[in-house]
């Protein structure tokens, strides 16, 4: 494009008016950071489908108190035997506690039966403001343990709390270090300091569009939002955006070394990259829509957030990030500007595929041409290798204990729970049964396996005991009355899911309506569904992205490959994950939905990179042949889609400092996965296998039925290759 006809409202008005416009996106979507909190919940039961036993259960349960209250216990424990005095003093204890109107009335204090420990069941009214609640009691409880003692605020309140204080890194610290490695990788890739700017401007501003976004659909209630797709939702704009600026920058760059008109260059490299960024979004974009299709509402949720924020780091890429560049051209690669070529250096004209590159990637190319079979079978053998650890891998759910990696006052005092009483305490089971057969169920409760003690309940939750003074009646609500079952294993053990198991087999045989519920049923039931929506959703992604790729690649052939090549590296990074997990982190297990979030990211984002290899691959092919426009392709893209990857494995690796056990495996998963997928399938595996196959690979397209008409290179280029 000729510098005098290019207009002055593309030159200079219209990146202005895109620039302003960002700014004030970033000027809206920035303070809403701080205020995601006000639609954000970790109520773990809101994540269960409406059709689950545990959300029948808990509907049933609702009806029978007036507010939704959690429980908190209070355990106080002693060394020695608690003498009259001293649980006098506990009553006292009792009375500071009630003073803080947390709730309805404090149960307690009871006495274990070893003497050493007294616990208060402690209800917590109002769950938006629980940390602060929880804080508040354990201010008045510590303090208050006599000399000697320990006291512990634990339960579903406690545990709660501890597991919102651990996510609460998410709006500072994750930011924080994904932004500081993602600007360190570009430092050292383009050793520029305007263009890492550049690109962080870009990934932040898309950040603070997909909040704004986000917020808007929470406060609609369209979506459930979490601290577990909050810190998914930073790491993966940044990680997008950033990848997806970097084929642009590339482009331009590229652009550049053909004119010195900045404009014209932003309008090459656009043109350029426009289809495969696009693709490579829409792909994410849907893929992640997929999760719709589950039946977990944790599942459900982070597909709309996700996509989102993909949405928005697409349109920062191809928006703003051009307007950036038409308003620095050269100066944005200061102090190393790319300097205009002579005419005969800009399109090398290609025999082999190697003419113009240097380097690794030439050496890469001359390896992949010279022993193509080789190569991928070797590759596709170390990925089977790999794979086998997938055996290993224990993603049956974990106990709530074990997810909060950090220290954790409600992790401790569930220790002590289990040491002094049972240790379901607090924690119950509860069964929904008709009122005509409450008799022969509550006989079943309590002779099943894995009860402690069983009770009906009154109104306003007292326990039908049979003791002088108690009520007799149980309170019933449309023909239902309720139980109450302590366990004796802890709320959030595996050994309490097979209770809650047994449970449910036994109250159907003397009520086929009776339904068994709380917190241990919760979060088995949390379990099934997820490992029934790996089932299910694996195949609609698989589906969606080969449909996609073939509208792309205009073949079947490639899109089959490519899609089987990262659904292998998928099942590689599981498998050393697992092994890692097992063997070096010492983890007793992963939560059921981690194996269906790293498919997503790992399969959709694996995709990308072969996307941005093979969309650059089938315009060198249209020009010079099938098997030259493989070698040029990954010479020309093997430098940004390696950049590519290790920053969106950096950014998804600073998912490890929030300590909570799903977001490190997560971390580990994705980042490990996307190295393996950018170093050895996109970079030695696919173009080796398409070079192989030659234009075989585009049938049955146009590019399908025109055999190459160069030969490979041997003994000369390898003698080139050696000079």
């Amino acid at each position: 494009m000729n510098p005098q006809k290019v207009p002055f409202w593309l030159r200079w008005l219209v990146p202005v008016v895109l620039v302003i416009t960002w700014l004030g996106i970033a000027g809206i979507g920035g303070p809403t950071f701080g205020r995601l909190d006000e639609v954000s919940s970790n109520d773990q039961a809101s994540f269960l489908p409406a059709g689950a036993e545990a959300t029948e259960a808990g509907d049933w349960q609702a009806k029978f108190r007036d507010s939704k209250e959690i429980p908190a216990v209070v355990i106080v424990e002693n060394g020695t035997a608690f003498t009259p005095a001293q649980l006098g003093e506990a009553a006292q204890l009792k009375a500071d506690i009630e003073a803080l109107r947390l709730g309805d009335a404090v149960v307690g204090p009871l006495p274990s039966a070893d003497g050493k420990a007294v616990q208060f069941i402690v209800p917590i009214a109002s769950s938006d403001e629980l940390r602060d609640k929880i804080q508040e009691l354990r201010d008045v409880v510590q303090p208050g343990a006599q000399e000697g003692m320990r006291a512990f605020v634990t339960g579903p309140a406690g545990l709660t709390a501890d597991l919102v204080n651990a996510f609460g890194g998410i709006d500072g610290i994750l930011l924080l270090v994904a932004l500081g490695a993602v600007f360190v990788i570009l430092l050292l890739v383009y050793r520029s300091l305007v263009l890492p700017l550049a690109v962080l401007l870009t990934s932040v501003f898309a950040l603070c569009a997909a909040i704004l976004l986000v917020f808007a659909m929470a406060k609609l209630g369209w979506i459930q939002l979490n601290g577990q797709s909050q810190g998914i939702l930073s790491i993966l704009v940044i990680g997008a955006a950033t990848d997806y600026a970097l084929l642009y920058v590339a482009r331009f760059r590229e652009a550049l070394t053909h004119t010195t008109n900045r404009t014209s260059a932003m309008i090459t490299a656009w043109k350029a990259s426009f289809e495969p960024i696009l693709a490579s979004g829409a792909t994410v974009i849907i893929a992640l829509l997929c999760l719709l299709f589950s039946d977990l509402n944790s599942n459900k949720a982070l597909g709309p957030v996700a996509a989102a924020g993909i949405l928005c780091s697409l349109f920062a890429a191809l928006t703003l990030l051009p307007a950036l560049m038409a308003l620095l051209g050269r100066a944005a690669f200061w102090p190393f500007r790319p300097k205009l070529l002579p005419d005969d250096e800009r399109e090398p004209e290609l025999v082999t595929g190697l003419e113009g590159q240097k380097g690794l990637w030439r050496a890469t190319a001359s390896l992949v041409s010279r022993r193509p079979r080789v190569v991928w079978v070797a590759s596709v053998l170390l990925l089977l290798v790999a794979s086998a650890g997938v055996l290993q891998l224990k993603a049956n759910g974990v106990p709530q204990t074990d997810v909060i990696l950090s220290a954790s006052d409600a992790v401790d005092g569930q220790d002590a729970l289990a040491r002094h009483f049972d240790a379901g305490s607090g924690s119950p089971a509860v069964v929904v049964a008709s009122e005509d057969a409450a008799k022969e169920v509550l006989d079943k409760v309590k002779t099943a396996d894995g009860v402690g003690d069983a009770y009906l309940l009154a109104e306003s939750n007292v326990p039908i005991t049979g003791a002088p003074g108690a009520p007799a009646e149980p309170a019933v609500r449309d023909g239902k009355v309720l139980i109450n079952a302590t366990l004796d294993s802890a709320a959030d053990s595996i050994e309490a899911e097979e209770a809650v198991k047994s449970l449910r087999v036994s109250v159907k045989e003397a009520d086929a309506d009776a339904l068994v519920g709380g917190v241990t049923a919760t979060a088995l039931d949390t379990n099934i569904t997820a490992q029934r929506d790996l089932v299910v959703i694996i195949p609609i992604v698989l589906v969606v992205i080969l449909f996609i790729l073939m509208l792309l690649l205009r073949s079947v052939v490639a899109p089959v490959l490519l899609v089987l090549s990262v659904v292998l590296s998928y099942a590689a990074a599981m498998g050393v994950s697992a092994w890692v997990f097992n063997g070096v982190f010492g983890f007793p297990g992963a939560d059921a939905t981690v194996p269906l979030f790293g498919f997503v990211f790992l399969v959709a984002l694996g995709v990308d990179y072969n996307i941005f290899l093979m969309s650059r691959v089938r315009e060198e092919s249209l020009k010079h042949g099938t098997r030259p426009g493989i070698l040029r392709g990954l010479g020309v893209t093997g430098g940004v889609i390696t950049s590519a990857g290790v920053v969106l494995a950096a950014t998804f690796a600073a998912l490890g400092v929030i300590p909570i056990m799903f977001l490190v495996q997560l971390a580990f998963i994705v980042a490990f996965g996307v190295l393996l997928d950018t170093i050895l399938v996109r970079s030695l595996l696919v173009p080796a296998l398409a070079y192989d196959i030659g234009h075989r690979i585009w049938w049955p397209g146009k590019l399908g039925r025109q055999p190459d008409t160069v030969t490979r290179p041997r003994e000369e280029e390898q003698a080139a290759v050696g000079r």
